[in-house]
């Protein structure tokens, strides 16, 4: 998918979401109202805290739209990965809105619950309210729910499972309702205080996942397992290793170590690289950013800094090089020099003119071999004649001398 694509489908998931929950927060508005005239009349606490769990969805709903306006935007220069830690922190402050309004009703409902009131038997119309109620949120629950999974937007999904647990505590209502009916008004007080009880679930299972989304944590092993075998499936690839997750609102963040053929070149390698991509978007949609490290061993386990940190790069390999074989023609007439840094040792392809006929190349190899002898970073050697193609120097059997 390109930049262009990609940014209209951004927009197309963002009004998608912002329609879907304006139309939430038009029946919250609607059914709060009617649940607080109608609990405030017939002096049902359950339905007056039915009609504030409904009041507060309005609040997340604001949440939710600015979350998803700013979240969904495209990465900038100030925020390579994007916007999506903005929804995580929407999140946040849902799940802490929703304990607050628990703490609230559980207080007021232990009040009245002590105080012993006497609660008078709300009427069949307010049960009517509470079921209509009740059928209106579990329509937008499962309609919020479709929308979220179609855009992939873990924010939107967190307020649909917010409309549905308003269902569910629009069950308990009823049921207080009907036992005040029935005259035992105490179980609409404890109706009252269960509604508070499960928002406040809501609300720390919310704050939680968004917890640990801020902390980076991982996904899941089974889907890091098939993240894994996916990347290994890809021909060139020996191994994968050092593959981590994390997610940035509803998108996942993968880094990865890829091994490959010690010898290919850094085209070949970086292709490799490109094509694990490819197949990890296309089979993964949820993942949108990938890094990954070329290792021409299998070196689990082993920090990178580490990793031949006492072998000289290019710079210092020609000037001891240089030391050691000033004097050697194909030293001088070479054509190109090529280093792999494999085993904690340097293996040398050297390159030479064709003008030499091959008995002069096979003793200046045995003597370029004498010269390198106390070199303690030296692998194997390889002297080719000809133009540069490393094709032909990754298919050779070279052996480190002793």
């Amino acid at each position: 998918m390109d930049t262009q694509t990609a940014a209209q489908q951004r927009q197309q998931n963002t009004r998608k979401a912002q329609r879907v929950t304006l139309l939430g927060a038009s029946i919250d508005l609607v059914a709060g109202i009617a649940k607080l005239i109608t609990g405030w009349l017939v002096g049902s606490a359950a339905l007056v805290a039915d009609a504030i769990h409904s009041f507060s969805d309005l609040i997340t709903d604001v949440f939710v739209l600015a979350a998803t306006h700013y979240g969904r935007q495209a990465p900038d220069s100030d925020h390579p990965y994007g916007h999506g830690r903005i929804e995580t922190l929407a999140t946040l402050l849902l799940g802490s809105v929703l304990i607050f309004v628990a703490g609230g009703i559980a207080w007021s409902s232990l009040e009245s619950l002590f105080a012993d009131q006497t609660i008078k038997p709300p009427g069949y119309w307010a049960i009517g309210v509470a079921i209509i109620g009740l059928l209106s949120k579990e329509w937008i629950f499962r309609f919020t729910l479709r929308v979220a999974k179609e855009i992939n937007s873990s924010l939107l999904e967190a307020n649909a499972w917010h409309s549905r647990s308003d269902a569910l505590s629009t069950v308990a209502i009823l049921i207080g309702l009907v036992g005040a009916q029935l005259g035992a008004g105490w179980v609409d007080t404890v109706a009252a205080l269960v509604v508070g009880l499960m928002i406040g679930y809501v609300g720390v299972r919310l704050m939680w996942e968004s917890s640990r989304e801020l902390i980076d944590t991982a996904l899941p092993l089974d889907e890091q397992q098939a993240l894994l075998e996916e990347a290994s499936a890809v021909p060139g690839v020996h191994g994968v290793h050092d593959l981590r997750t994390r997610r940035v609102g509803g998108d996942v963040l993968l880094d990865l170590h890829l091994v490959v053929a010690p010898r290919v070149t850094v085209s070949e390698a970086h292709g490799i690289g490109n094509e694990v991509c490819r197949r990890l978007y296309q089979a993964y949609p949820k993942v949108i950013d990938i890094t990954f490290h070329i290792d021409p061993q299998d070196d689990t386990g082993a920090p990178d800094i580490e990793i031949g940190a006492d072998l000289p790069l290019r710079d210092e390999v020609e000037r001891q090089l240089n030391s050691v074989w000033q004097a050697q023609a194909a030293w001088q007439q070479r054509i190109d020099l090529n280093l792999h840094y494999i085993d904690e040792r340097i293996d040398v392809t050297l390159f030479v003119p064709e003008s030499q006929p091959p008995t002069s190349l096979d003793a200046a190899s045995a003597t370029l071999r004498a010269a390198t002898a106390d070199l303690e970073w030296m692998g194997q050697l390889q002297l080719w004649q000809g133009p540069v193609n490393e094709s032909r120097s990754r298919q050779q059997t070279c052996y480190r001398p002793s």
